[in-house]
């Protein structure tokens, strides 16, 4: 006989639990949100291999904090998802870098800043709360990343 128990019941708002007890707490907390995106790139004043015309399936993920609202949620998911693909996805995915992005060299270290900006400038929006942008990790290659931090990006 195993320790499972099938829900007889289901909890209902108001009944068995109050609104005032969905916030559990004050305190700041982290959510992240992984996607990936296929592109294509080259660098420029570069000798080695990348100097090339050639493809990556980069993954990134997005690390966002903030407190929580009266449902004890600090972002939904959903809204992670859909500024990924309507403010920042459209710009990389199956793209040639060299062209969607602004003018730079494509190197991982400028797409990740750039990633930061499009996702900090899209949680401006007062319906996420004061949500904002504490890391983005782009990896270029299952073993390679580069990452860009609030701390870093506010100072400098």
């Amino acid at each position: 006989m195993s320790d499972y128990k099938i829900v007889e019941r289901l909890q209902k708002i108001d009944e068995d639990i109050q609104r005032n007890q969905l916030k559990y707490h004050a305190k700041r907390v982290l959510v992240s949100k992984e996607f990936t995106f296929d592109a294509a790139h080259h660098l420029h004043h570069y000798e080695g291999k990348c100097k090339n015309l050639h493809g990556h399936t980069y993954r990134v993920i997005l690390g966002l904090s903030g407190y929580t609202d009266e449902r004890g949620l600090m972002i939904d998911f959903g809204d992670i998802k859909e500024i990924w693909k309507q403010k920042i996805e459209i710009h990389l995915d199956h793209r040639y870098l060299n062209e969607t992005l602004p003018p730079m060299n494509t190197t991982a270290e400028n797409i990740v800043v750039w990633i930061y900006e499009k996702l900090t400038e899209a949680l401006l929006d007062e319906r996420y709360n004061g949500a904002c942008v504490e890391f983005i990790r782009l990896y270029e290659t299952p073993t390679s990343f580069a990452e860009a931090r609030r701390e870093w990006m506010e100072v400098e």
